[in-house]
């Protein structure tokens, strides 16, 4: 009968499962986790058939450890956790107080898909701490301490968010290699135009950018050309050149909003043909922008809070049918000096439907 005992204990002791982590999106705090989901990206591969999340006795204390998953955030960590799972494909240390990434910090975490340093203290990253992630494609490194962009990148990166730093400079070679970069996200640093040096861009294939919140007087010169999306919200400029956008003919949405900008040159628009979505609201715009009726696809305008004070009847679309390809579904044009009983019924005649103009009385 003891010896029964024993092993039924036997058994239910062996058969007792690891912690198991539920709802790890919940500890989320930073926008780009929901875009990693949403992406479909895959951060933590599903193990295979008979495989197993790292071992208790290797998770660092305080953290959650989980099919290859290690949650370390929220802590107040001041370094880099030691003896992490060789295994880990995510790692989230994100709102702790680490101020500096060692050479060795990430040593053996080859596997290491996605890297979360989101608010921290961190102005120190050794030149060599990336050497060991050969497959680390998500890096996510806001709100911290830098003053420049990290060197020696993995080639396999994909996704840098370096938002909210201290980044004033923008070396020529800082992005060297990075063929497989796709999407990078800095705003929210005192960046200028001349922090830019000439060719700091050259070889990204991005297809999304954003520089918004920063201190750009000026469209950038020689951004990526292979670019969909552009944001330059928040900033300091003040006109749209012949030239910016002349290399951006993949462009299909721009952010220009809460911006300076008083004059957009005639022609300037036309060198993105298949633009569908252009933000100039809270500018000082006093027209609407020349050339809006040559856009075939263009299908929001935002020309909020500008000083705009008229609308032509051929200022949106273009004379003709058949012309335009894609009819608008968003065209703002409120908190504008515009007597809009004065604005003829003509002028949205390629606009889906009424609703889709937000017009209304100017308010001083």
């Amino acid at each position: 009968m003891k010896v029964f005992l024993f092993l039924c204990s036997y058994v239910i002791f062996c058969k007792a499962l690891p912690f198991e982590q539920r709802g790890f999106w919940d500890f989320s705090m930073d926008d780009g986790f929901s875009m990693m989901q949403d992406e479909g990206s895959g951060i933590a591969p599903t193990p295979t058939p008979g495989s197993d999340g790292p071992t208790l006795d290797l998770c660092p204390f305080g953290c959650h450890c989980h099919l290859r998953v290690v949650q370390c955030s929220d802590l107040g960590l001041t370094s880099i956790p030691k003896n992490l799972p060789k295994d880990t494909t995510l790692l989230d240390l994100q709102n702790n107080k680490i101020t500096e990434i060692k050479k060795d910090d990430f040593k053996g975490l080859s596997k290491l898909y996605a890297l979360v340093l989101v608010n921290n203290k961190i102005s120190k990253i050794n030149d060599k701490a990336f050497e060991p992630l050969h497959n680390l494609q998500k890096l996510y490194i806001s709100k911290n301490n830098l003053e420049e962009i990290p060197r020696n990148l993995p080639n396999s990166l994909v996704e840098l968010r370096i938002h909210e730093n201290k980044i004033k400079k923008v070396s020529k070679e800082v992005f060297n290699g990075l063929k497989n970069m796709n999407c990078i996200e800095m705003g929210g640093n005192p960046l200028e135009n001349g922090g830019i040096e000439p060719g700091a861009f050259d070889g990204l294939k991005l297809n999304y950018l954003r520089i918004s919140e920063a201190k750009l007087t000026g469209v950038p010169k020689d951004l990526p050309s292979t670019m969909n999306e552009l944001h330059l919200d928040n900033n300091k400029i003040q006109a749209i050149e012949l030239e910016d956008l002349i290399q951006y003919s993949n462009l299909y949405r721009l952010g220009l909003g809460h911006n300076n900008i008083r004059v957009i040159e005639n022609g300037s628009l036309s060198f993105m043909p298949s633009l569908r979505e252009l933000h100039l609201d809270n500018n000082k715009l006093s027209r609407v922008p020349p050339g809006l009726p040559d856009m075939k696809f263009l299908q929001v305008v935002y020309l909020h809070s500008n000083n705009i004070t008229q609308v032509g009847v051929n200022d949106f679309c273009p004379i003709g049918f058949g012309v335009k390809r894609a009819y608008y579904h968003g065209i703002s044009l409120f908190n504008n000096p515009v007597p809009y009983w004065e604005v003829q019924p003509a002028t949205f005649r390629c606009v889906t439907d009424r609703l889709a103009i937000q017009f209304g009385n100017y308010k001083k």
